[in-house]
């Protein structure tokens, strides 16, 4: 049980293997609290299927029983009030992000993990296994499609484009009125971005035509702007479901698949945690007062 009413914060799903277990050893979560595994108590005695009242009928586990990787944190940072203002300090979101990536991305190196929302906390450990026990079916499905597989990042990019044409030098041509060397200048700037998006086009064609060689799954995430792209317009912004085997395979067919097409770059990231394919729906909501979750 919780000590001195700690709240339960939960990371991840994973499955409960000698691996992950000791990926867990010593380390240190939000707050600099340690990190653990949470499990059903049926499914930790080795028992294979149950009734319970709160969760239905009988039903078979899978060989491997599904864990939660929780730590404890404190109620007057973490209950569901706090949590509404603490998520407005940045400073304060942005340790939490580092620590709560940090535990699930050091389980993903020893395991299959399903990562959670930042955030998620229970009440008590009675309450998160509630959780589990009431999503046990799905977690177990999701990571069996997980298995032996990591998240890679492809984004697009173009480089900008100067204000007038490059090969072109309106300025030194005197012959030309102001109107008219600006309408020239303005002509040969269209011109320049139609091949910029015609070449960021082929781009995502040989993109995805080359993915799909390697796994059926893909989410598409909305294109950056601003400061996250950067100098550059991001065009594409895409995660594919990679096994472990064929990763580097397939960041070098993506490297290559650019070449050639001016004014275009493709960034592969990764390894990572797959963040984007690990909810299919939403976790099951706390239920009781001073349950929070991240909004």
């Amino acid at each position: 049980m919780n000590g001195h009413g700690d709240l339960t914060y939960v990371y991840a799903a994973a499955p409960d293997t000698p691996e992950v277990r000791a990926s867990l050893k010593d380390l240190r979560g939000v707050s600099g609290a340690p990190v653990s595994l949470l499990g059903e108590p049926d499914l930790e005695s080795g028992a294979v299927s149950e009734s319970d009242p709160d969760t239905g009928p009988a039903r078979p586990f899978p060989s491997t029983p599904v864990a939660f990787v929780v730590s404890r944190v404190a109620p007057d940072e973490f209950d569901e009030r706090t949590l509404k203002a603490r998520f407005e300090d940045l400073e304060w979101l942005e340790g939490v992000a580092r620590a709560h990536h940090e535990v699930v991305q050091t389980v993903a190196r020893h395991g299959t993990v399903l990562p959670l929302r930042l955030a998620t906390v229970y009440q008590n450990d009675d309450r998160a296994r509630r959780a589990l026990a009431a999503q046990r079916g799905a977690f177990a499905e999701r990571i069996a499609l997980l298995r032996d597989r990591s998240e890679f990042g492809v984004k697009l990019y173009l480089s900008p484009t100067g204000s007038s044409d490059p090969h072109e030098n309106t300025a030194a041509d005197t012959s030309l009125t102001p109107g008219k060397a600006y309408l020239r200048s303005r002509r040969a700037q269209h011109s320049a971005q139609e091949v910029r998006y015609r070449h960021a086009q082929e781009a995502a064609d040989r993109v995805e035509a080359l993915a799909s060689r390697f796994t059926t799954h893909r989410v598409r995430h909305p294109a950056q702007h601003g400061a996250l792209a950067g100098p550059e317009e991001n065009v594409l912004n895409d995660a594919y479901l990679v096994p472990y085997d064929r990763a580097e395979e397939f960041r070098a067919a993506l490297t290559e698949a650019v070449e050639g097409l001016d004014g275009v770059r493709v960034e592969v990231t990764g390894p990572w945690a797959p963040y984007s394919f690990a909810t299919p729906s939403p976790p099951p909501a706390p239920e009781a007062a001073g349950e929070g979750r991240a909004p």
